[in-house]
């Protein structure tokens, strides 16, 4: 087995290409990543614009104390006045500055008396009047590729009259799991040996979360040939292939000699020195990825998010990168093993500080997943690291 910092190593090291590109209307585009430069057509704005209402005037007539009121300026209109000396017009929040015109005096500033306006209290030199490409300038990169894109990009694409963006397609991820005690939600139970399988449900609401698009193949039994025949289906329609359960030294575990013997790909490693999941590997045959995880349900799902998440980003043309912050121990912890352990705990956010301890966090195997519930993360420790004791700092992984 490797260290977990070499499987790291080698996982990165990995090429996958975009699974490709395609268009999209821009509101459909939420949380996709963006497969082209967003580049600016024009300065915005594109000529001075008033930022509030009030009085658009010449900055040195204010010492004149009473200033004439030649009209107004609604925003929209394109009035062709020009500012003299001694004169102002009204504007409005968006108008165009007129010509001659360099400071707008706020309405609170000024009293109204007839058809002039007098100085109560006067503003700096271009006081609330938006320069030319304050927001941005043309050919100025406003978003770059690979951006995922939200709230913010969508509006700045709107600004541009982008229609149709460019992003990248959704990597397709097939889900296998292996097994033949385990059941699919609403199959009927036989005997006692058999579980209920909660894995390729878990994970697949892990790939929608990150953007990726599933193809749910359920479960297969704990034969060779049933395990050939799903692999191979399930590479002719995915990118990345994820199988639970048959990685093991069992004498049932098929899933390793299948994916090396019988499919060719090429093994990037197998077996990792960490806690939950050291039996797990990854493997690559062209530009698809095979990566075939523990089946139990803590272990599957803590590994999927070490190992396949990051081939998934690749793959949608982005790089995945998980929040580690420092967080407080409320309780003690004890380190359970000389590998590099992934502890599941609650996790606090109290006067900006993270705090952590496992109320309700059950001790025992790998497989039980309800630890995962509520507000968690995943403590990181290394191997050298020994237990630590209440008040300590630890490396917490937000993974929700």
């Amino acid at each position: 087995m490797i260290s977990f910092e070499e499987s790291m190593k080698i996982l990165n090291s990995l090429s996958f290409k975009e699974v490709g590109v395609q268009k999209l209307f821009l509101t459909d585009t939420l949380d996709r990543v963006l497969a082209e430069d967003i580049v600016a057509t024009s300065n915005s704005p594109e000529y001075e614009t008033a930022a509030m209402d009030g009085y658009a005037i010449r900055y040195e007539d204010q010492s004149k104390k009473r200033i004439k009121i030649l009209g107004d300026n609604p925003a929209g209109s394109e009035k062709k006045v020009k500012i003299k000396e001694g004169k102002c017009i009204k504007t409005f929040t968006g108008s165009l500055m007129p010509e001659g015109a360099d400071t707008l005096i706020p309405i609170e500033n000024v009293e109204v008396n007839d058809n002039e306006i007098i100085i109560k209290e006067p503003v700096d030199k271009g006081f609330s009047v938006r320069e030319v490409g304050e927001n941005y300038k043309k050919g100025e990169i406003l978003i770059k590729k690979g951006s995922q894109i939200s709230f913010a990009e969508i509006g700045v694409m709107a600004s541009l009259n982008i229609v149709m963006p460019k992003v990248f397609q959704k990597p397709k991820v097939a889900i296998l799991a292996t097994g033949s005690e385990v059941l699919e939600i609403g199959q009927e139970r036989e005997n006692r040996a058999q579980i209920r399988s909660s894995n390729n449900y878990t994970l697949e609401a892990l790939v929608k979360m990150h953007g990726g698009e599933v193809i749910e193949l359920g479960a297969v039994k704990d034969d060779k040939k049933s395990i050939i025949q799903a692999m191979k289906e399930a590479l002719q329609s995915a990118d990345i292939v994820v199988t639970t359960g048959g990685v093991s030294v069992g004498d049932y575990d098929f899933v390793k000699d299948v994916v090396k013997d019988e499919i060719g790909a090429d093994v990037a490693f197998k077996g990792v020195v960490i806690k939950p999941g050291q039996h797990i590997m990854v493997a690559k045959k062209e530009n698809k990825a095979i990566i075939a995880l523990p089946g139990f349900a803590y272990s599957s799902t803590v590994t999927f998010m070490l190992y396949a998440l990051p081939v998934l980003y690749k793959m949608k043309g982005s790089v995945y990168k998980p929040k580690i912050v420092k967080a407080t121990l409320k309780e003690n912890f004890v380190k359970r093993s000389k590998k590099t352990e992934f502890t599941v705990c609650n996790i606090y956010l109290e006067d900006g500080e993270y705090f952590a301890d496992f109320k309700g966090k059950k001790v025992g195997s790998s497989a039980i997943l309800t630890n995962m519930l509520g507000d968690v993360g995943l403590i990181i420790t290394s191997p050298e690291e020994k237990n630590k004791e209440i008040g300590e700092k630890v490396d917490v992984w937000l993974i929700k």
